[in-house]
């Protein structure tokens, strides 16, 4: 929808070329056709596409100077294959980064967590969702719903100290939507243990149930206390207005 390509990899005009690359690659991991339902796979390819071709002319040097002259694109066969409508772009982006391993994940997210990198990323999907939990655990990297606790201290810290607008969707999001969440992401995990069996998955390095459930055992307990908490909250709360209620009724 922009026909700005900085504004289309998230970068600013200034950004370095590691700062491209890594926009390309975080706008790409959200919209890539393998992560779309079947219904919205066309769209997915056509966006891919789109951001496959920006960042073939923002990676380039002389193509970028071109651009920032000229704020234009010319399309054109003899410029190169890399501008061809044509070309295959997700062939392009498994020939431009590696296969990944799961030690590549686990370096990958123990730099990312807590980083400046995912700071923004949770400011800017709490903006761009305004404020809708679901969508913003569904857009940052690294996370499940045991992140949520630590998400959402991030999130209600920035918006104490006025950084972030307070989005109602957020500050009075119910806790029937935080448990269907929770419920949701527990049986996805359940359903990707049993596609993991069904695959016929070994132990060892490719194992990746022992290394999810690891990585997952204190940050579950962290949620399910945060949502004890809630319940202690709220639900104490709502029974004392039911028993005045009750006493009322009596009275009369």
């Amino acid at each position: 929808g922009s026909a700005d390509l900085y504004r289309v990899l998230g970068v600013a005009k200034a950004a370095a070329p590691g700062e491209i690359r890594r926009g390309y690659r975080r706008a790409a991991l959200r919209v890539h056709p393998d992560r779309a339902e079947p219904g919205h796979r066309e769209e997915a390819t056509r966006r891919f596409q789109v951001l496959g071709r920006a960042y073939a002319v923002l990676s380039d040097a002389e193509r970028r100077a071109v651009y920032d002259e000229q704020g234009t694109v010319v399309e054109e066969e003899e410029e190169g294959e890399a501008l061809r409508p044509e070309r295959d772009w997700q062939e392009y982006w498994r020939l431009l980064f590696k296969k990944i391993t799961i030690k590549d994940i686990e370096d990958f997210e123990k730099n990312y967590k807590d980083s400046e990198e995912e700071l923004d990323d949770i400011k800017a999907a709490y903006v761009d969702f305004e404020g809708d939990m679901d969508k913003i655990m569904e857009s940052v990297l690294c996370v499940d719903y045991t992140d949520e606790p630590r998400i959402r201290k991030i999130i209600q810290e920035a918006i104490d100290s006025g950084e972030l607008p307070a989005h109602k969707a957020f500050v009075k999001e119910s806790k029937q939507k935080m448990s269907a969440r929770k419920r949701r992401a527990e049986k996805e995990a359940k359903e990707a243990e049993k596609t993991r069996e069904e695959l016929g998955l070994g132990d060892g390095e490719d194992d990746l149930k022992a290394l999810i459930q690891n990585r997952n055992k204190d940050r579950k307990k962290e949620m399910d206390d945060f949502l004890a908490q809630l319940e202690a909250k709220y639900g104490n709360n709502s029974k004392k207005g039911g028993k005045k209620t009750a006493a009322k009724k009596g009275k009369k």
